[in-house]
């Protein structure tokens, strides 16, 4: 798959960038994309939600009133969960909401989500770009000239680029990571993917295990 190398004023260069159908080219798989995007959201909670049950409610334990005889329910102390400020039945209790998933699996899910990002035409390759010092214009310059400003972007550079990343952290629905980051959710929850020249191999061989080294 080839795709054209944008400049940053917004028009096309005369290069085009290579990108792997192995990876960009493949029938997404639906069911490994949830589980790994429902993975990652689970991962992030918290499970901190508790309730106290009867046990642990202030309160006497004497019960109220006679067995039988009554008319009304056979309940026992003021604890009752049928009764208001009372313990709560089944109610949650600290857990971690966590689970994995193998690698290979992770691998396919990232790889379905480029896929379908290739698919949708949300993918733009990039020259790189750097500056001398942050500047958040330049940055919503260069998405005003590829038109994607109303668009959540994710920009992905070649290397770690602090001067970049703080130039685009206070543009709404912009987010910079190094090309060898980014996860399923990541890349799904993303409208566009801006990936620089020099990102596009960084990314691929973080996909694909490959090291630096036996890259070169």
């Amino acid at each position: 798959m080839k795709l054209d190398i944008y400049k940053i004023d917004g028009s096309k260069g005369s290069k085009k960038a290579e990108l792997s159908d192995s990876i960009f080219g493949i029938e997404p798989n639906d069911v490994v994309l949830y589980e790994d995007v429902r993975r990652h959201l689970a991962n992030r909670r918290q499970g901190t939600a508790k309730t106290k049950e009867r046990s642990e409610v202030t309160g006497s334990t004497k019960k109220m009133y006679r067995q039988k005889g009554t008319g009304n329910a056979r309940r026992g102390d003021i604890k009752s969960p049928l009764l208001r400020k009372g313990g709560t039945v089944f109610g949650p209790k600290p857990r971690d909401y966590g689970f994995k998933m193998n690698k290979k699996a992770r691998q396919l899910a990232r790889k379905s989500a480029l896929s379908l990002k290739a698919q949708a035409e949300g993918l733009i390759v990039i020259e790189d770009f750097s500056f001398d010092e942050p500047k958040t214009s330049r940055v919503s310059d260069i998405l005003t000239a590829l038109e994607i400003s109303e668009k959540k972007v994710l920009i992905l550079t070649g290397e770690t680029d602090a001067i970049v990343y703080k130039s685009a952290r206070n543009i709404p629905n912009v987010s910079v990571l190094e090309g060898y980051k980014p996860n399923t959710y990541q890349i799904m929850n993303a409208d566009v993917l801006l990936i620089q020249e020099s990102a596009v191999e960084v990314l691929e061989n973080s996909i694909e295990g490959k090291t630096e080294e036996a890259a070169a």
